[in-house]
């Protein structure tokens, strides 16, 4: 059984930093495109940035420069370092998976539950 479950969302300040971090079980291998994306009440879910296995990189125009993605294919686990937070970041960020690079929710097969970042300013 696969889970992603994020973790490190919270309340900042505008200007801040925050770290998710999300640990994956149970996939088949570490052959997966992992990504983050965002979503607010009554919108889409929005791309926000994806790594390969390899540590190649995709970021949407709106974050780049600001957010990092890593990961460590031997911890299973993903990270998001944001920093110069905008309270146009504040969304609940999820964690996915898909065995395909792409920049679409639809291609993404496992997801986790979402954490929470809410930038004050």
């Amino acid at each position: 059984q696969v889970q992603l479950v994020e973790s490190g969302g919270g309340s900042v300040q505008a200007g801040g930093s925050l770290r998710l971090s999300c640990v994956a079980s149970g996939l088949p291998s570490t052959t997966y495109w992992m990504a983050w994306f965002r979503q607010t009440p009554g919108k889409e879910r929005e791309f926000v940035a994806e790594i390969n296995q390899s540590g190649g990189t995709e970021y949407a125009d709106s974050i780049k420069g600001r957010f990092t993605i890593s990961r460590d294919n031997a911890k299973n686990m993903l990270y998001l370092q944001m920093n110069s937070l905008k309270s146009d970041d504040t969304a609940a960020y999820y964690c996915a998976a898909s065995r395909v690079f792409s920049r679409s929710s639809r291609e993404y097969t496992y997801w986790g539950q979402g954490t929470q970042v809410t930038v004050s300013s």
